[in-house]
């Protein structure tokens, strides 16, 4: 399955006092591309909430900054599911402008009870939608 690409624009919020998207909000950029691309697959996480009782939580994240990017600039944030495991999946993420490689990630999700916070697995439909994403 291709990468799922979500476009983001670098907004004045984005940058530091340098004037270059502050590494940071990269992890934003990330999530923005996940929960779009669940989206597309026709999934909202406040329905998973209410339907399913299950959230998904960060539970680590490794990123590689490579080349900056600056206000205004047009970026696009890949979310391809690398791993698919019954209460886990790692997302292997990747910012890009144009051909530049500017940031690269690997980002390790749990899905937990919303009531209980505890490990709860993957409604089987959902874990079928997303194993085919990777």
């Amino acid at each position: 399955m291709k990468d799922f690409i979500w476009p983001v624009r670098v907004y004045y919020e984005d940058t530091d006092a340098g004037g270059v998207v502050f590494y940071a909000n990269y992890l934003k950029f990330f999530e923005r591309a996940r929960t779009e691309m669940l989206r597309a697959m026709g999934y909202e996480q406040d329905d998973l909430i209410a339907n399913e009782g299950i959230i998904f939580v960060v539970r680590s994240v490794q990123v590689d900054y490579l080349r900056p990017a600056r206000f205004n600039q047009q970026l696009q944030v890949s979310a391809k599911v690398s791993l698919a495991k019954k209460v886990s999946l790692i997302f292997e993420q990747v910012v890009t402008r144009s051909d530049d490689i500017l940031c690269k990630g690997s980002v390790k999700i749990a899905c937990l009870d919303a009531q209980t916070l505890r490990p709860k697995a993957i409604p089987e439909i959902l874990f079928r939608a997303l194993r085919a994403h990777h």
